[in-house]
């Protein structure tokens, strides 16, 4: 990559994390580096990289006060916001290791975060975080210092507590960034985990770096790019993909107000990359869907016909369809259909980059048949994190892409995907049995999910621990209907149950507002938890399954339900602040409903 002033910064440049701020700065200090929104003011406004460096050094000035020494761990518990990456990066420039905790987290995952990692300043934003932790005020003791984004308010009396308007010093000099070996560990990522305590991931600075600098190579960000930040910064796909990416290239980066508030900033914002999750288009596919109902059937129509012909466009683009006279018709379809609908994302969309959990085909080929190229990748925290995505010239949204740069993968035992690449983590902190059972002798990182690898692309087919083996001895990935049953609106939350039984079932949480339409087509009443255990709605939303499934073998097709209303949450523990399901948690929390499912049969 280039190292003068206008290409992307490369590792050997950076060397570290607060090298790449440090060379960013240097290259383009007046440059925007990022956009807010400024709740005082309200309005939005800019900081420039030069204001960042200044904001850096105060808070690197502030850390120098305190007890700390490199190699120290120090927390962040923040909503994305610069004071994140001010945080982030004037630790980085003492040589900290900074562990990032989920805003949404439950306390007592909180408290053994801290507690694991040694911490020893926390970050927090104000009253509300510190309240939430207050079940776990006694396992804190470890922490020599608590700084709070917001005033907390005379009332409270811990001596640790202080709010960083009295913390911070007026100026800090100049920016600290000694020199460090990239192999040095920069910072510690829990995995939210499905199961289990959460495993703190040690990333390098060249961990992350080399990750950074290998997704720029698949898909090319420059300095005209608006990125919309949303995902937390806790999650280390928008920690690297949202935020060392646009820093590497360049980019301009805006944080949203709030997930209520997405789609107003999107619109307001425009941003050109969107750094997602499947969750986001499947609420965008939904009031879509939504929308077409009231629809005339005309309206519907040409809907269809405008997604179909746009995905024919695409696949001709990837040289995979021939050209049809058809193909004319796309600049007048596009103009009354699909950019209506593209403008609510901004308009300005050119590439929306989704990880962190399957995207259902079907939703993949809605947006790319209305123009939104969506390019779909796979990683894990362990692996920081990105393996594989697909490029803008060869895009197949089935898989995950191809592999990035330098990473090598294979399958192995019951097509389990191996993993080798510079981004694999030091190890486990503190768990050296559990950094071996996933890093094998020969150096291959066992990702656990099942693959296959076809034509340079990775498809991913399930999860080996999830596979349902029914009492026939049939096994079922239920990860994939889950998928597919999900797609209907209907649907927030699904699990597919039957391990050992003669039949699938699932676990289904309905959408409230849908369920109200619903109810009244059946003359039911929604608000009674009785009318849940109707009958004919269970035939009903049967056969609404069973159109979502209608792919799958006859042996994997769901026979009985278990609807509820009460959504799952973070804080009831049914799903991790990535929000995927915590299938033993919900086992368990549901074991009396799936217990009457069986006694039917």
């Amino acid at each position: 990559m280039s190292s003068g002033t206008s290409g992307p910064i490369s590792p050997e440049s950076a060397q570290t994390l607060a090298g790449l701020f440090r060379e960013r700065v240097r290259r383009t200090p007046d440059a925007v580096a990022y956009r807010y929104f400024d709740d005082s003011d309200g309005i939005w406004k800019s900081s420039t990289w030069r204001e960042m460096a200044r904001q850096v050094s105060r808070w690197q000035a502030g850390l120098e006060r305190e007890p700390l020494r490199a190699g120290d761990r120090i927390a962040v518990m923040l909503r994305n916001c610069r004071e994140w990456v001010m945080f982030d990066q004037a630790a980085h420039g003492l040589g900290l290791v900074v562990v990032p905790v989920y805003t949404n987290d439950r306390a007592e995952s909180v408290a053994y975060i801290l507690q694991d990692a040694g911490v020893k300043l926390l970050l927090i934003e104000g009253p509300r975080h510190w309240e939430a932790l207050r079940p776990v005020y006694a396992q804190l003791n470890g922490l020599a210092r608590i700084l709070t984004l917001l005033p907390i308010g005379p009332s409270e009396s811990d001596p640790r507590l202080q709010w960083i308007g009295d913390w911070l010093p007026k100026d800090g000099g100049e920016l600290r960034t000694p020199a460090s070996d990239p192999q040095t560990l920069a910072t510690i990522v829990y995995t939210s985990g499905t199961t289990g305590r959460p495993k703190g991931v040690m990333l390098s600075h060249r961990n992350i770096l080399w990750n950074a600098c290998a997704g720029l190579q698949c898909f090319m960000t420059t300095h005209d790019d608006l990125f919309l930040s949303f995902l937390p910064l806790s999650h280390t796909f928008e920690r690297t993909v949202g935020y060392y990416v646009p820093m590497m290239s360049g980019s301009t980066v805006a944080y949203t107000r709030s997930i209520t508030l997405l789609a107003e900033d999107m619109y307001t914002v425009g941003p050109t990359v969107l750094i997602t999750v499947p969750r986001t288009f499947e609420r965008a596919y939904a009031n879509i869907q939504a929308r077409l109902e009231k629809k005339s059937a005309f309206a519907r129509r040409l809907f269809q016909w405008t997604v179909a012909l746009g995905w024919r466009r695409f696949l001709f683009s990837q040289r995979r369809a021939p050209w049809t006279p058809w193909l004319w018709c796309w600049p007048l379809l596009h103009a009354l259909v699909a950019r209506k609908i593209l403008v609510r994302l901004g308009g300005r969309l050119r590439i929306a980059i989704s990880g962190a959990a399957p995207l259902s085909f079907s939703i993949a080929r809605l947006f790319i048949g209305l123009g939104l190229p969506i390019l779909q990748g796979y990683g894990l925290t362990e692996t920081s994190p990105t393996i594989s995505v697909n490029r803008l010239d060869d895009n197949d949204p089935a898989s995950v892409g191809a592999p990035l740069p330098d990473v090598q993968a294979r399958t192995g035992e019951n097509q389990e995907l191996l993993i080798k690449s510079p981004g694999v983590m030091l190890g486990y902190w503190n768990r050296p049995e559990a950094t071996a059972r996933m890093i094998d002798a020969q150096g291959w990182l066992h990702t656990g999910d099942q693959a296959r690898l076809e034509r340079g692309h990775i498809y991913i087919t399930g999860r080996i621990k999830e596979i349902i083996v029914l009492a026939n001895g049939e096994k079922v990935p239920p990860s994939d209907m889950e998928l597919a049953i999900a797609t209907d609106p209907l649907f927030d939350h699904v699990v597919v149950i039957g391990e050992g039984c003669p039949y699938l079932g699932a676990l289904l949480v309905l959408n409230p507002e849908r369920w109200k339409n619903l109810a009244a087509e059946l003359a039911l009443d929604h608000d009674s938890a009785a009318a849940l255990n109707d009958s004919t709605l269970h035939e009903v939303i049967l056969e609404r399954i069973g159109k979502q499934l209608h792919s799958f073998p006859g042996y994997a097709q769901v026979r009985r339900v278990a609807l509820t209303l009460k959504p799952w949450t973070v804080d009831n523990g049914l799903i991790t602040p990535t929000m995927k399901p915590r299938r033993g948690q919900i086992l368990q929390y549901y074991g009396g409903a799936i217990a009457a499912l069986y006694a039917k049969s």
